[in-house]
């Protein structure tokens, strides 16, 4: 679908008290135009509970519940389980949590929720660290990258949310960035077809956590992608497929650009490139993409990740 085709109605009107540029409001308007009204958004504290639900208003033009940071799963648990007892079949219940609520608060509630088999969509909008308390570094941090508890630039590696969530034996887990907006919506779509729990993870470049320009919010999203540094997959009852760019890189087809085109805009990664270049460090972030790249290759070859 091309973006021109997309429903002309909104869900979410303007408003939000976001900051410019954010691509976590721009990636939820368009999840909700391609659930559309019967949904349900759940929201534990993050960036988007504080911004976007400020009482006694709201943009949004669906239900959403302002959840405690580690309950998200908890929550939607409770609603699908209301929703039966109504006899509401056809409500999308949407968990939408950061990093933090998914990575680490809120992982067991969220392994708790997949292990049980409810039927929802739990969306992780990843800006790689805790944005809206103080950037904190969360375990999606990747390696080297400054935060205000890494000043140093963190030391160890990012967490393998989705191989979390694939060995779980989902029906479906997908990443998606708002770099590739035509992919996202897709995928939300796909997962609104799917009886059963779904994952879906998005990258959400964030100007003031990451320290850029607020206008090159895709151009960074973009770059972390061509780079490696974010592949874009789904599998769907544990088969695995790479899309767009990432399926060419997977393929062969092209190469993934010098991944320090990707680090070097970022103020979080300037320490490893000034005063002088920390080729250690670039080195160990290039082991680790070859790694998991290497690791992907072996998860489609073989046809099913669990």
């Amino acid at each position: 679908m091309a973006i021109k085709d997309l429903p002309r109605e909104e869900l979410m009107h303007p408003g939000a008290g976001s900051c410019p540029g954010c691509v976590d409001l721009l990636s939820l308007r368009m999840t909700l135009k391609a659930l559309g009204p019967k949904t349900v958004l759940i929201s534990p504290a993050s960036c988007t509970a504080s911004i976007a639900t400020s009482y006694p208003k709201s943009p949004f033009q669906v239900p959403v519940l302002t959840m405690a940071f580690a309950a998200g799963g908890a929550a939607a648990s409770g609603v699908v389980a209301a929703l039966k007892r109504l006899g509401e079949d056809d409500v999308n219940v949407v968990v939408w949590a950061g990093d933090g609520g998914t990575y680490d608060i809120g992982l067991q509630s969220l392994s708790g929720a997949m292990e049980r088999g409810t039927n929802f969509i739990f969306i992780c909008y990843n800006n790689e660290a805790y944005s809206n308390t103080g950037i904190q570094r969360s375990g999606a941090t990747p390696f080297g990258a400054w935060t205000t508890t890494t000043w140093k630039g963190k030391v160890e590696q990012r967490k393998d949310m989705p191989g979390i969530m694939l060995a779980h034996r989902l029906p479906y887990v997908a990443t998606a960035s708002p770099s590739y907006i035509e992919d996202l919506y897709r995928k939300v779509q796909k997962a609104a077809t799917i009886e059963g729990p779904k994952y879906l993870e998005f990258h959400i470049p964030c100007a003031p956590a990451w320290r850029f320009p607020m206008e090159q919010t895709i151009e960074i999203g973009r770059l972390a992608v061509e780079t490696g540094a974010w592949p874009l997959f789904e599998a769907t009852n544990g088969k695995v497929e790479f899309n767009l760019r990432s399926k060419q890189i997977l393929e062969g087809k092209v190469q993934r650009k010098p991944i320090e085109e990707y680090l070097q805009p970022q103020g979080r990664f300037g320490h490893l490139f000034k005063p002088v270049r920390d080729e250690a460090a670039l080195t160990e972030i290039r082991r680790f993409l070859d790694a998991e790249w290497e690791r992907y290759l072996k998860l489609v070859n073989c046809g099913v990740a669990v």
